[in-house]
């Protein structure tokens, strides 16, 4: 483990003036090459090749002209003193602006505060209170047994990944292989990661949570989401921590925060064994949110531990695998042969669907947009329904593709990434996700090589997106600055729009549909989509399915905790509703044909613009939908489904099937119960 050196090697002190500090006197310690600085001083290091910045005033009215009423720990600074972390290149500048005056960390003074850096060995930063002595406390994690690499940057990761990542990556393989590859491009373009092959998707019926009995009853449990003895749990938690103190490995640590906005964001920490879901973690989560109050008391720790294989008869576990969460302690375990990056990104959008209803918010499986007049919009939909590609839009600024909070002051991006699907990608219609894919700190899972072609010979624009020989599922996980137009601080005012996405695979549903309140109620809670193959262990073709608040597994709360926060807001912001099908028309799933990018994309913006809530409509006579009879780009005849079916009698027996579907969703689920009117 790399570490500050202890106080013992310290040699000599040093006084330092500052300018424009008058009669300031701060002292410092040099040893072996490092300058720390006393309790006085707010410390920095950057772990960079033989470079370290350290030292800067955090309180211009401080005076101290020795260490002797303070105490210097082993870490060279006092643990009761805040330590932020930067980071500079050699040689760079750098200011920045905490909760103190501004703070500067450079070569040279800025705006009269000074930064002194020195030539060491690699080194790494040690928060306020160290992240080794907290996993120590909180899981057992034996600093002295296991070797961490802490906030590595994205270069390093992806180095780390390469040289690191072994596991299982095709059936009947071993648990050695390299699991992780670069392109001709090396670290300017994507990681090339492959998964195991049981993990190609979300481990869905291995998703549990620790069912304490004070949380028990707030959970909506479910076979997606089900109960894991708290007993057996602690026990599998201790056990995968011995396994991983015994193996002496290493473990990535990246700290990241949950949510863009400090009303409601938690820190989190990730701890790993593949430097790939380290560098996931800082590509998909926001870094640096100022602002959060008690945020040591707030933050959560994922533990991911794909060697670790689970015992069923033993653990009390399904599978070999795992995915639970302990909402008591804060805690998150990945085990097993789950190593689906997506796992860690929907384990922590489970955590905030918890919390975020107590503080009155509601969190959204929905992507988000703002057109130039400041008109945002959020889309609601399943994965594979098109909510990246249709919130990449080049004449809207970009807010978040799968994840959104919507609280008392508007919408914001609960992520600071992007995971898009990858499967038959069209370059032409998604240009932003095409251009990403040559960008550096992006990962590219599941995509196999060109048969006779070595991945480090290909350059990533030269991949078969089209080929779904280890799953449908390909995925790519890039930041959200790989977008040209992300609007400032991912977050807007509250919406004009809700969009509800579906995509129907029976081909029976409009095109479009403009909802009144009643029916976006119903239409949130029955949650009506098709599951697109690949999205989930076991799918490989679509089938229809009713997913609550559209995003069922997720959702850890009961779905009429979100459906009253929707309707209240909503009712407040006076936002328009509509349906959007994105999935089959001229028939079903293999005889129809998935509706065009083009025409989808002319709905929406003409939705959004305000031009359909005057227009002349018809009503649905299954659904009970209310169908524009004209749209700008459009042709009026596809408007009408029933109209793209060569056989009409085919299409009414289809649409009377799925009209009992969601009659029957209805009522098996309860929504009546909910205060949810049965529109259909």
């Amino acid at each position: 483990m790399r570490r500050y050196p202890s106080t013992a090697k310290m040699n000599k002190f040093r006084t330092t003036a500052i300018p424009g500090c008058a009669a300031l006197l701060l002292t410092t310690y040099s040893c072996a090459g490092f300058i720390i600085p006393p309790p006085a001083f707010r410390s920095t290091v950057v772990r960079q090749p033989n470079r370290m910045a350290v030292g800067t005033c955090i309180d211009s009215s401080t005076s101290l002209s020795d260490s002797s009423s303070n105490t210097v720990s082993p870490f060279g600074i006092d643990d009761k003193n805040k330590v932020d972390l930067l980071k500079v290149k050699k040689g760079q500048s750098y200011s920045k602006r905490f909760d103190a005056p501004l703070v500067g960390v450079a070569s040279v003074p800025i705006e009269g505060i000074v930064g002194k850096v020195a030539e060491v060995a690699p080194a790494v930063t040690v928060p306020k209170r160290s992240f080794d002595t907290d996993l120590q406390d909180l899981l057992g994690l034996d600093s002295n047994s296991l070797q961490y690499e802490y906030n590595l940057t994205t270069a390093e990761l992806f180095q780390e990944a390469i040289k690191c990542d072994r596991g299982r990556t095709y059936e009947g393989g071993g648990y050695h292989d390299q699991k992780a590859y670069a392109t001709s491009i090396r670290s300017r373009g994507p990681l090339i990661f492959y998964t195991d092959p049981d993990a190609t998707g979300r481990r869905v019926k291995d998703t549990f949570a620790a069912a304490y009995p004070d949380i028990e009853d707030k959970v909506w449990w479910k076979s997606d989401f089900s109960k894991y003895d708290p007993e057996k749990y602690e026990k599998l938690l201790r056990r995968a921590v011995d396994y991983l103190n015994k193996k002496h490995g290493k473990l990535y640590v990246e700290d990241v925060f949950v949510g863009r906005d400090p009303s409601f964001a938690i820190p989190f920490r990730f701890v790993g064994e593949y430097a790939t879901h380290a560098l996931f973690a800082k590509i998909m989560f926001p870094k640096n949110i100022e602002g959060i109050q008690n945020p040591d008391e707030k933050r959560w720790t994922l533990l991911n531990v794909p060697s670790f294989l689970l015992d069923p008869q033993r653990d009390g576990s399904r599978s070999d695998a795992a995915v639970i969460v302990d909402f008591r302690r804060r805690i998150a375990l990945v085990a097993g042969p789950a190593d689906y990056c997506g796992s860690i990104k929907k384990t922590m959008f489970t955590v905030m669907n918890y919390l975020l209803p107590d503080l009155g918010y509601l969190s959204m499986h929905s992507a988000a947009n703002v057109g130039e007049k400041g008109d945002s919009a959020v889309l609601f939909g399943l994965s594979g329904t098109g909510k990246t590609t249709l919130s990449a839009d080049p004449d809207r600024q970009f807010i978040g593709d799968d994840e959104i909070a919507w609280t008392d002051a508007g919408i914001s991006n609960i992520e600071d990434g992007c995971y898009a699907k990858l499967i038959d990608l069209d370059k032409k219609a998604e240009p932003v996700i095409a251009a990403a894919l040559s960008m550096p700190a992006t990962i590219v899972e599941n995509v196999p090589p060109l048969p006779g072609r070595i991945l480090s010979d290909l350059d990533p624009q030269e991949l078969d997106l089209a080929d779904s020989s280890i799953t449908e599922n390909t995925r790519f996980a890039y930041g959200l600055e790989c977008n040209p137009q992300v609007m400032e601080g991912a977050k807007a005012g509250h919406p004009k729009t809700v969009v509800l996405l579906t995509a129907d695979a029976f081909g029976v549903l409009p095109p479009i549909s403009l909802l009144d309140k009643d029916d976006a109620m119903y239409h949130f809670v029955t949650g009506y989509s098709s599951k697109i193959a690949g999205t989930e262990v076991g799918v490989t073709e679509p089938k229809a399915t009713f997913s609550a608040c559209f995003g069922a597994p997720f959702m850890s709360r009961f779905p009429s905790v979100y459906a009253n926060l929707l309707a209240k807001k909503i009712g407040e912001a006076n936002t328009r509703c509509i349906l959007l099908n994105t999935g089959w028309s001229g028939g079903a799933y293999g005889t129809g044909k998935r509706m065009s990018i083009r025409h989808t994309r002319a709905l929406l913006n003409s939705a959004l613009a305000g031009e359909l809530d005057n227009v002349d409509t018809e009503k649905d006579p299954n659904f009970g939908l209310c169908m524009p009879k004209s749209c700008p780009g459009v042709l009026d005849n596809i408007l009408n489904p029933r109209n793209t079916w060569d056989d009409k009698e085919a299409y009414d027996k289809a649409a009377r099937k799925l009209r009992d579907m969601f009659r029957t969703n209805f009522r098996e689920k309860g929504l009546k119960d909910l205060g949810i009117k049965e529109v259909v």
